[in-house]
Parts: C-alpha cells; structure tokens; sequence
C-alpha cells in the first residue's frame, strides 16, 4: 500500500520538478529530512522525477491526485513545507477529483487533523448512505469545513 507523497522541487526558474516517494506521507516527516546535504532524504524520495519544470499553479490540478496521494512537500531555498492532503469524495467512480491541501508540519497537528477528518468524513458519509443525503452537498460541507478550521486549500484534480 504506502502512504505516497508528492515532493516539489522549485528550480531557480520558478518552475518545479516533482519526485514521488512511497512512504513520504506517513508522518509528514520529510519536512525535516529533505535538506542540501540530502536532498532525496537518504532514498526516500525516489531519483526519477515524475515531472519536470512544472508551472507551481499546475501541481494540484494536474499532479495531485487527492484519491492517491497523502502529502505534498514543496522544497524551497531555505526549506520544505508540508501538506496534509485530503481527499474530498467518497467513491472514485463519481469523479473523485475534489481535494484540498492543510499545510501542517510532522507531528500532533498532523494527527489531530487525521482524526478530525476522518471522523467528519465518516460522520458526513453515514449520513448520506442513511438518509439520503445528497454527495455533492455533503462534499461541498466538507471542503467549507477543512477551509474554515484548518486554513484548507481547495482544489479539482484534473490530470495530466
């Protein structure tokens, strides 16, 4: 299974280069392993990007899939920023394209956000299967709640 990451490199032409890394998403750790010294964080990340010289406004559109992906990094001068990614459907057959992206560091936080979104996912879920509940609606509540409490960025996953 894994817990997959995507880690953005920015290049000096603003562009990124994205990298995969397979357990890079467990605990948002990479934040403090990816460094000048160890910019692959000891293997962890893997050598072969996965795209280069990529617009910065593309990443979650055309990269970030929200169904298979549980973090982001993005790398700059000067250090490393990391993103819880949530997923925002229920089923990948209805078009699971809608995610959002907490910035978080390793840590509490992180799981503190974990098991608040899995319980409101859950809750919100339950109530659709239940009482009939529209998905679109229980979906748009969701994304205004990690918006409102968590600082949550919206976004459609589109592919490449």
């Amino acid at each position: 299974m894994g817990h997959r990451a995507l880690v953005a490199y920015e290049r000096p032409d603003r562009l990124y280069d994205l990298r995969y890394s397979h357990w890079g998403g467990t605990r948002l750790d990479l934040v403090d392993r990816i460094d000048d010294e160890r910019p692959l964080a000891d293997g962890v990340i893997e050598e072969s990007p996965v795209a280069e010289a990529v617009a910065g406004e593309r990443i979650l559109s055309d990269f970030l899939d929200p169904c298979k992906y549980e973090a982001l990094y993005l790398v700059r001068e000067g250090g490393s920023d990391g993103y819880r990614v949530a997923w925002l459907e229920w089923d990948e057959r209805r078009g699971g394209d809608r995610g959002a992206i907490v910035e978080l560091g390793p840590g509490e936080a992180d799981r503190e956000f974990r098991r608040w979104f899995r319980a409101t996912k859950t809750a919100l879920g339950d109530i659709v299967e239940l009482w009939q509940f529209p998905r679109d609606a229980a979906r748009t509540y969701l994304e205004a709640r990690v918006v409102e409490e968590y600082d949550g960025i919206p976004y459609t996953y589109r592919g490449t």
